[in-house]
């Protein structure tokens, strides 16, 4: 295959998933039609898009406080201890989601950073009480491989995955004296 023709289709992926990231709940025809491409052709690059796993799956975004829950922050630095297999099969198997998860606290986001925090998860829970439960368990988990962990709670989201809150206008109520 040619040079332009692997630029072609990188260029065709990317209109795609810059469409995807802007509303996943488009349809293939709507996609196709925004992009001036073929239904087939639409559908053919996002099959091959989800089996390469440059797409991961498909969220809403949800507005926390219509579900009586609020966003925290939890920033992590690690000490230098090597972490252990037992540790590393917990994290790789969500070990300490899926316990939160039974206690109301939901994970959106966990990665590992390169900088002042080595983790950084984000996180919805029905009251700071349950934010703070979750991290005495993330501590308790991670005990003697932690540095020092710090719990920040969300006061207001202006965006969320690359959407803007349709209710931004709430923001002037914030910084108002």
């Amino acid at each position: 295959m040619a040079k332009n023709s692997n630029r072609q289709i990188e260029a065709d992926e990317k209109r795609i998933l810059d469409e995807l990231s802007r509303n996943a709940n488009k349809s293939v025809n709507e996609i196709a039609k925004t992009c001036k491409f073929s239904r087939q052709k639409v559908w053919r690059i996002i099959k091959n898009l989800e089996k390469n796993n440059t797409i991961w799956g498909y969220v809403a975004i949800i507005d926390d406080e219509k579900q009586d829950k609020k966003g925290y922050i939890l920033l992590v630095k690690r000490n230098n201890k090597p972490l252990d297999s037992t540790l590393i099969e917990k994290i790789i198997n969500r070990d300490l989601a899926k316990k939160s998860s039974e206690a109301g606290v939901e994970i959106k986001n966990s990665f590992y950073t390169n900088g002042v925090f080595d983790w950084i998860v984000c996180f919805a829970a029905p009251s700071i009480k349950h934010a703070k439960g979750f991290v005495e368990d993330f501590n308790k988990l991670f005990y003697g491989f932690l540095a020092e962990s710090f719990l920040l709670e969300e006061m207001f989201e202006a965006e969320k995955c690359g959407i803007v809150n349709p209710e931004i206008e709430k923001l002037r109520d914030f910084f108002s004296l």
